[in-house]
């Protein structure tokens, strides 16, 4: 059986019988894999305990008959992230952006750009130096872009007339034509929300600037909770249904109010 040697991010952990564990890793070389971590609960040597969330390990898998499923050999610990699963808040934001991978990718995919976003987001979860509902916002933002589900906020969908040329201050964003609409072109369109002029701006930034710019634009409390509003509402159309983790992101959000 071929060995595979690779980094990557546990998204997703689950008990299987009374000693294994099942792992969804996203991995910089093959994107997402599962794999069985036989007697990882079993024994506390046979890999240190560090089969965490959010860890980033170095692991060798080997390959088995179900090639949706391999079997994990080793595991070397890179990055624990701890700082994370020692916060409420973090925690909750990090399950959030892994759901989404999982949910969005296909297994066996390789997507370095993806992985490097994971990291990125995780990275600056651990270190607090940028707030976590800003974090999502660049996160929410550019896996849009890389999974080729890009909003279209800069122009009238149907007449291209440029967001910058759009007089009316609320815009809105249709979800089945996937961008802005102009108040002449919006019509009788049910499935649409509404965005301010400068919430949209900035997220165009956070879009097209490179991450460590992004990360230091500047949003005010309001466009932080239009823009996470929109983001999460146009991830939970593309996938299909409202994901677990942002149920209770919402539960957590309304307890900070």
């Amino acid at each position: 059986m071929p060995n595979y040697t690779l980094p990557a991010i546990v998204l997703r952990r689950v008990d299987f019988g009374d000693y294994d564990l099942i792992l969804t890793f996203f991995s910089l070389n093959k994107g997402k894999i599962s794999a069985i971590a036989k007697s990882a609960k079993k024994s506390s040597k046979r890999f240190g305990g560090i089969l965490e969330l959010f860890s980033v390990l170095q692991v060798v898998c080997s390959s088995t008959k179900d090639r949706e499923l391999m079997v994990l050999q080793e595991a070397d610990l890179i990055n624990s992230f701890s700082g994370i699963r020692g916060d409420f808040k973090k925690t909750a934001y990090a399950s959030y952006f892994s759901e989404i991978i999982n949910a969005w990718s296909e297994a066996g995919s390789e997507q370095e750009n993806i992985y490097r976003l994971l990291y990125y987001v995780l990275e600056q979860l651990d270190i607090c130096k940028i707030p976590e509902e800003i974090l999502s916002v660049i996160f929410q933002m550019r896996f849009a872009d890389i999974a080729g589900v890009r909003p279209n906020l800069s122009v009238c969908t149907d007449c291209r007339l440029e967001i910058d040329r759009i007089k009316e201050d609320l815009v809105a964003f249709d979800f089945i034509k996937g961008g802005i609409v102009c108040q002449k072109c919006a019509g009788m369109s049910v499935n649409r929300l509404f965005l301010s002029k400068g919430t949209i701006k900035r997220l165009l930034w956070v879009e097209n600037g490179d991450l460590s710019k992004a990360a230091k634009i500047r949003f005010t409390p309001s466009s932080v909770k239009e823009g996470l509003g929109f983001l999460e509402s146009f991830t939970t159309y593309h996938i299909g249904k409202e994901l677990q983790s942002l149920r209770f992101l919402k539960q957590i959000r309304k307890k900070d109010e």
